[in-house]
């Protein structure tokens, strides 16, 4: 009896330490078959019934009348099967049902061997305790302390009754219960442990399993929801949407250029900028709805508005929030976000018109500069399409031969002949025709493209350049992404190398835009290229960006002036102080000025007052290919040999 209280005690102790999950499965199985628990309980009761009238005693009677109540409770509560109670509301209750029945059972068997003289109602009281406990070892082995109590309720007070006579039958029957009821007890116990460790194992997979759901649902790097989860929610949200009568804002937000903080700072700061831009909008957000890393630099955010007003002012939050410097080892990672919305159900009701839409307002908000919002518009759609279009043709296109470079004269005005040319790449596509570069190139800059085709054009004209005579120079236009790539000057030199040019024979042209967007990167890359004595231009300036600050912290020897202010030099005395103080200034600070879109001659004459040093446009020659270049060069000797030709082409 003490190794059997010392088990019980055991296995109270072992039972506190299941987890949750496992107890709930294990409790489920106390109501696993509820058809044995109605057989048991309606032919025990009604044995008992049979026993009580046949010995027409009323202690007899009066516990028949119980354990017939207390069956009809435990039916109707298995065949509730408690559904709306707690695991441990289920437990109490059905703990509570068994011990009150077996316990019931055993004092009836004890009564009806102490208050009847019939073997026979003797034997159905105890073979009635004895079967119902035999059963319960397999029913209820899920819970063992129920059932080892069920067992001990039902069987102990028939030992006590065997016992009390003192007849050597008896207590030898009650030797063989008490032996039955450690048997039992020891079978319990083993069938628990095998059920329990079964129940574990598969709660444990089943929690493996979950937890590679969730993460298959999750970004590694963020932590945040992936595409599957994103699109999973999203077509939940979507399939609600009609119902709930609310419109669903999405916005597909892209890092503008991130890849070169990977190349200037590495992936490992990559990945913080990645991680704290997460977590902004995640804050921004807040519970209104959910934020998903698709993957890269892309993000996609899902909330419920009133209207299109509130889903901007979100997309204006977002952008905030992405633009505020990121520290990561010392340095200020910085990054804007350009953001394409698209509202269901104006702009669709399905998931993939959605995303496709948003995709559609993400490319126009790149296209018009970065760093900001556009809703989609239905008028997107065509010309979008033509820009994905051009992307994939272009792709390829340099290694099938497609590109071309032309080059356009820029005359020195004092000395009255080719000083330099602008090399300028023209493609001509088999699919679209000839393709404006004003058109092509931003589309190669966003797919960075242009690292690969600027490298080929530097080297081309170089080696173009090289057979020029040595007091002409080549210009070349650098893209800002070229700028900022961290092998230009390697790129630079293994041009020069190739070709034989000098390097103070080649000229790179750069825009103000580029100063804007990193002023200690540009201001490295232009220093570097001064300093193997590559010259350096300021393109375009005057156009809107100008500082004069760039005038003494880059490394400039010339000054492009816009075309713009060009133009309007015969109608617009304003224009033509600007000019006059543009030259001025250059040259006060040791620049040459070059004057670009000369057309007219009166254009031309104004500039000859202005004292600007050199000039470019139609007027004088049109860009052309390097074969027409060679030929101005030799009517260029054939002009210095022959006294009064005019020096500059439609020169009065």
């Amino acid at each position: 009896m003490k190794r059997l209280i010392r088990r019980m005690t055991h296995l109270r102790h072992s039972d506190d330490q299941i987890s949750a999950r496992v107890r709930a499965v294990l409790v489920e199985s106390l109501y696993a078959s509820p058809r044995s628990l109605i057989i048991g309980a309606l032919t025990s009761s009604a044995i008992a019934a049979v026993v009580a009238a046949a010995s027409d005693d009323e202690w007899l009677i009066g516990c028949a009348v119980l354990i017939g109540l207390v069956g009809a409770v435990r039916i109707v509560d298995a065949l509730r099967m408690r559904g709306s109670a707690t695991v441990r509301q289920q437990e109490r209750g059905y703990r509570a049902g068994a011990l009150a029945y077996a316990g019931l059972l055993g004092v009836f068997g004890l009564l009806t061997l102490t208050r009847t003289d019939s073997g026979v109602l003797d034997l159905l009281s105890v073979t009635t305790a004895i079967g119902y406990a035999a059963g319960i070892a397999g029913r209820n082995a899920g819970r063992p302390l129920i059932a080892l109590s069920q067992l001990c309720f039902a069987s102990l007070p028939l030992v006590f009754g065997l016992l009390l006579p003192l007849d050597p039958l008896k207590a030898l029957l009650a030797a063989v219960i008490l032996l039955f009821v450690l048997a039992m007890s020891d079978i319990t116990q083993q069938t628990y442990a095998v059920i329990l460790r079964a129940t574990t194992a598969s709660e444990e997979m089943a929690a493996l399993a979950e937890h590679h759901a969730g993460m298959a649902r999750r970004d590694d790097l963020t932590g945040m929801a992936n595409r599957t989860a994103f699109r999973e929610h999203f077509e939940e949200r979507l399939r609600n949407l009609t119902a709930s009568g609310e419109h669903l804002a999405l916005l597909w937000l892209d890092l503008d250029r991130f890849k070169e903080v990977n190349d200037f700072f590495g992936h490992l700061a990559g990945n913080a900028l990645l991680v704290a831009v997460a977590r902004r909008l995640e804050q921004v957000l807040g519970e209104r709805g959910i934020v998903a890393r698709l993957g890269g630099d892309e993000f996609a955010i899902l909330c419920g508005v009133a209207d299109a007003r509130a889903a901007g002012c979100i997309g204006s939050a977002m952008l905030e929030a992405v633009r505020q410097p990121v520290g990561f080892n010392g340095h200020d990672l910085r990054t804007t976000a350009s953001i394409g919305i698209a509202i269901a159900p104006d702009n669709g009701r399905d998931a993939d018109t959605l995303l496709k839409n948003a995709d559609l307002a993400l490319y126009r908000a790149k296209e018009k500069g970065r760093g900001r919002f556009f809703f989609y518009e239905p008028l997107m759609d065509e010309k979008i399409e033509r820009r994905r279009q051009i992307a994939l043709a272009m792709d390829g296109a340099l290694e099938r031969n497609e590109f071309e470079l032309v080059y356009q004269p820029i005359f020195d005005l004092a000395k009255g002949r080719i000083t330099s040319c602008e090399t300028l790449l023209r493609w001509n596509s088999p699919q679209f025709g000839s393709i404006s570069p004003a058109e092509f190139i931003p589309i190669a800059e966003d797919n960075t493209l242009i690292v690969m085709i600027g490298d080929w054009v530097l080297r081309q004209a170089c080696r173009t350049a090289a057979d020029w005579p040595a007091d002409v120079t080549i210009a070349v236009n650098l893209s800002p992404v070229q700028l900022r790539a961290p092998d230009l000057t390697h790129a630079v030199l293994a041009a020069l190398s190739a070709s034989g040019l000098p390097p103070e024979r080649l000229t790179l042209e750069v825009t103000e835009s580029v100063l804007l967007d990193d002023v200690e990167r540009s201001l490295a890359a232009l220093s570097a290229l001064n300093r193997i004595h590559v010259c350096t231009t300021l393109d375009d300036f005057g156009t809107g960006y100008s500082s004069l600050s760039y005038l003494t912290q880059f490394p400039f020897q010339t000054l492009k002036i816009d075309r713009s202010f060009v133009i309007d030099l015969e109608h617009n005395p304003a224009s033509v102080a600007i000019v006059q103080t543009i030259v001025d200034l250059a040259a006060k600070l040791g620049m040459r000025t070059v004057a670009e879109g000369v057309e007219t001659p009166a254009q031309l004459d104004q500039l000859r007052r202005t004292r600007c040093d050199a000039v470019q446009g139609f007027l004088l020659a049109r860009p052309m290919p390097a074969s027409e270049v060679i030929g101005l060069f030799a009517e260029q000797a054939a002009f210095r040999s022959s006294p009064g030709q005019p020096a500059l082409p439609g020169a009065a």
